[in-house]
């Protein structure tokens, strides 16, 4: 995910070198990437203040460029040439919708690229 990207360094690798095709859920790490302010989750549990800063600093930084918070989480995940599909839970019409709007939103390499160099989050390792 934006927040978290240790599934790069041994999973992703593995699943290249085993040709396993990775489909990915939980693109929004329990909602803080959906909704990033105090009281949101991470992973199940309380975000801390930490994940929550980096959350709204991403989520500014996407802003800037015209790019929502949740098409870049539900995006990120498929630049990984191991992931082939991304889950994302739809309780109604509504999120459903945004959803597909997520998935069509155009988001520039340059985005992506200038998200690594300002550490925001971490270069794309395809090794």
């Amino acid at each position: 995910t934006l927040l978290d990207q240790e599934a790069q360094d041994e999973l992703f690798p593995l699943a290249l070198k085993k040709q396993v095709a990775m489909i990915i859920g939980g693109v929004y790490n329990s909602g803080v990437l959906a909704n990033p302010v105090k009281g949101a989750a991470f992973n199940y549990e309380p975000v801390s203040a930490a994940l929550l800063d980096r959350a709204l600093e991403i989520k500014a930084f996407l802003a800037a460029r015209g790019v929502s918070l949740t098409a870049a989480a539900i995006q990120f995940p498929l630049r990984h040439p191991a992931v082939t599909t991304v889950l994302t839970g739809s309780r109604n019409t509504t999120e459903l919708q945004a959803n597909i709007r997520d998935f069509d939103t155009e988001i520039d390499e340059s985005v992506w690229e200038e998200l690594e160099s300002s550490g925001l989050i971490r270069p794309l390792s395809l090794s």
